[in-house]
């Protein structure tokens, strides 16, 4: 079957009008679509101080009447997130009595499975995938069958894109990440937000796919001054995962 998944990432809700315009109109736009997608991933970055009011107007935002599956960012409070955003989970392999520890979340989407990891690093800019998180996806896999379609979705990009500012605060130790991919090839491309950029690479022999933000997009160094161009609309990624295991990617900007 093929599932339609749309990805937005870096809302940095704030409280200010600006931060809820841009969300509310990218929301509205994904409602009002002729064909419902099968789910959106919001790829950190939901609030900008983690406060908890933040995680409740995202709530409110985020609510439509098809999935919408996030993952922390740099910027998000586990504790916080934890309590003001819902993080409804399928087959989650960590336990959240400790409201700190990583969140991560399994997903059953029209046959595949989408796994919204924590890359954060509380009080740093920069990711990693920890022992506890990287455990949680090996098991993950390890339960489902193997001819399932798996996607990791996670804030920090593994590699660089080509700019000082998201290339300072990267994921670090990539290799671990290489390793679980080497071990399930039926990882079909790791999905990141975090650069503010719309971008497609490879890691580890894998699609790579960088969501588009929402709050401002990155202006690369050959286009100008400023890192950040507030003018340009909010992005859309579309990601179209087939019944051949193939996904293709479509990027749209909402005006």
């Amino acid at each position: 079957m093929t599932a339609v998944l749309a990805q937005i990432s870096d809302l940095h809700l704030d409280g200010s009008p600006r931060a809820t315009e841009r969300a509310v109109r990218v929301m509205n736009h994904l409602r009002a679509l002729p064909r419902p997608v099968d789910a959106v991933l919001v790829t950190g970055d939901i609030a900008d101080h983690g406060d908890l009011a933040e995680y409740e107007e995202a709530a409110r935002i985020l609510d439509a009447p098809f999935p919408v599956l996030p993952c922390p960012g740099n910027h998000d409070v586990r504790a916080a997130y934890r309590k003001g955003l819902p993080v409804g989970t399928d087959g989650d392999g960590l336990a959240d009595t400790d409201p700190n520890a990583p969140v991560n979340r399994l997903h059953r989407i029209a046959g595949a499975a989408i796994l919204m990891c924590d890359s954060t690093i509380p009080g740093r800019d920069e990711g990693r995938l920890d022992a506890a998180t990287l455990r949680w996806i090996t098991d993950s896999l390890g339960g489902l069958p193997r001819e399932t379609p798996a996607l990791l979705a996670f804030h920090q990009p593994p590699v660089g894109l080509h700019h000082p500012l998201p290339d300072s605060f990267r994921l670090q130790h990539p290799e671990d990440l290489a390793a679980v991919l080497a071990a399930y090839p039926q990882i079909v491309a790791v999905l990141t937000g975090h650069a503010h950029t719309a971008a497609a690479s490879t890691f580890a022999g894998r699609p790579l796919l960088v969501g588009p933000a929402v709050t401002w997009t990155l202006r690369m160094p050959w286009e100008g001054e400023g890192a950040a161009d507030r003018d340009q609309p909010p992005g859309i990624a579309y990601h179209v995962l087939d019944d051949a295991h193939r996904l293709t990617t479509h990027f749209r900007v909402v005006l």
